[in-house]
């Protein structure tokens, strides 16, 4: 971790708050130390050993040598109250960025995760839409739009991100045609393109992508970091990507050569 994520926070947490922090430093920092999580909550080193037994347990993180790290490799997904809290001044710049790729009239579809719930945040509420979603955080920001026709895709919601994206998920998608589609990513790369760890998911934008005229994927400047297990588009599907002006020139050219308009915020 950083020297600013070993700094002592204040007063002790409670320890479903603490725990709620440990796996969001895990997440962002790819390790922790029971050493410097003792000093930064300031308690004992058997407490943070305790906790992280407990986060292995719901299998948010692996105990290593030391610390924990991620439980990523075996599909873990942060929870969506974590996955909102990281980069959030980043996700709301995309958001108010990708309102002006609305259509006027007509229908979307708004894909899961905590950037498109932004997104759904900043919609006009004077927008008059048939908006598709697989989030339930998403629907839940929608039925605040009087003009706005909400329809939510069925199946299993996944507890970690209140989001469906089953074979059921899938099915319901196959039929549409709609005029705009808002997806996002775990990670992406000019050579690559847009990828993630989860099979189910990759299957379930796939689907989303070709039931739509116009695909504005919203990527914020840290997944350009690396590249995810599985592929679901390439740049030549993608119309429009909308990201932060952090992203390397660069890339940012190279994306922009083979198609996808960019709009940096």
């Amino acid at each position: 971790m950083t020297e600013r994520a070993t700094e002592i926070v204040g007063p002790a947490l409670f320890q479903t708050e603490r725990q709620r922090q440990i796996l969001s430093l895990t997440i962002q920092h790819g390790r922790v130390e029971v050493a410097e999580l003792s000093d930064r909550f300031a308690v004992t080193t058997e407490t943070i050993r305790r906790d992280l037994s407990d986060l292995q347990r719901h299998r948010s993180v692996r105990r290593v040598h030391g610390g924990a790290v991620p439980w990523e490799t075996a599909g873990f997904e942060p929870l969506v109250s974590i996955r909102s809290d990281q980069h959030d001044g980043e996700k709301r710049r995309l958001a108010q960025a990708a309102v002006a790729e609305l259509p006027d009239t007509g229908s979307v579809i708004i894909d899961s995760g905590s950037t498109l719930t932004r997104f759904a945040e900043a919609i006009p509420h004077d927008c008059s839409l048939r908006i598709v979603t697989n989030s339930l955080a998403t629907a839940q920001v929608l039925t605040e739009y009087n003009e706005v026709d909400v329809i939510v895709v069925g199946g299993k919601v996944r507890k970690n991100t209140l989001a469906m994206v089953d074979a059921d998920a899938v099915a319901a998608v196959e039929p549409l045609s709609v005029d705009t589609l808002f997806i996002s990513s775990d990670a992406a790369s000019p050579g690559v393109g847009l990828t993630t760890p989860y099979r189910e998911e990759a299957a379930l934008k796939r689907a989303m992508i070709k039931a739509a005229r116009r695909v504005v994927t919203l990527v914020d400047y840290s997944k350009f970091a690396s590249d995810h297990f599985i592929r679901f588009a390439e740049w030549s599907d993608i119309d429009v990507l909308v990201t932060n002006n952090e992203v390397d020139p660069t890339v940012v050219a190279t994306i922009e050569a083979m198609g996808t308009t960019v709009i940096l915020t």
